[in-house]
């Protein structure tokens, strides 16, 4: 009686992990400015709300579930997982809000979250505290740290205020908890991570790729993000999403 069950038991070992990891396989994107380009800055870190909305339905009609980052551990038990996260807190980015509204159904629910550089709050180009109270409160839209202002954190010398005082602030004006943290310009190292730790349970870099769950120590400060560009065809963004599930 118990060789079958040994024999059994063995299989279910041997062929679990790989499931398990395959269904874990994330992607997680990297958006800046949902808008028409205006001719300033980078034009490849814009994404016309034509082309977002268009991406937005291709996820919903092949069957993704968005999520922020307080639903991580939920990420294992639903169909096609995948997060997206808008960068710097601009203005423009209410359009991001107004295409989730469009697009919202009992079977489709889009969620993102968008990392505020604190100290930029209120300013012409970027996102009011009433505007960030009003789309946090929909449920829709997560709001997170991206630093105080925006330094290289590999060469600050004040990583207290940069991630702590920012999450401070940013939790004043949601009501709610900010457990993530963007590095600006994808940058980190050790002292950043051991910092990090103390206030955040995410990190996230700019290594593209999806994320996939390994042995690494501290892997949830260095989650890969892969860009979305302007140039970024949909047959394109098709192949960046449709990981091995």
């Amino acid at each position: 009686m118990k060789m079958p069950f040994i024999l059994l038991f063995t299989i279910a070992i041997l062929t679990l992990p790989g499931k398990v990891i395959a269904a874990q396989k994330i992607p997680i994107l990297i958006y800046h400015s949902i808008a028409e380009y205006s001719g300033t800055g980078s034009k490849e870190l814009y994404v016309t709300p034509e082309n977002f909305e268009a991406q937005m339905i291709y996820l919903r009609d092949h069957g993704f579930t968005l999520l922020t980052f307080e639903q991580w551990r939920e990420a294992v038990n639903v169909k096609k997982p995948i997060f997206l996260t808008f960068d710097d807190g601009y203005k423009n980015n209410l359009n991001v809000f107004t295409i989730f509204q469009k697009l919202q159904t009992r079977e489709f629910r889009p969620r993102g979250t968008i990392f505020i550089i604190s100290d930029f709050i209120g300013r012409p180009n970027r996102l009011s505290e009433q505007e960030i109270k009003r789309i946090t409160d929909s449920g829709l839209i997560s709001i997170q740290s991206h630093t105080a202002t925006h330094p290289d954190l590999t060469k600050s010398e004040n990583l207290t205020y940069e991630l702590k005082d920012s999450r401070q602030k940013i939790e004043r004006i949601t009501g709610k908890m900010v457990i993530a943290l963007a590095y600006p310009y994808g940058n980190t190292n050790k002292r950043v991570v051991s910092e990090t730790e103390k206030y955040y349970s995410y990190g996230l870099t700019t290594t593209p790729g999806p994320y996939t769950p390994s042995s690494a120590v501290k892997e949830r400060y260095l989650l890969p993000r892969t860009y979305v560009k302007y140039s970024t065809t949909l047959k394109e963004f098709a192949k960046i999403v449709e990981v091995e599930q």
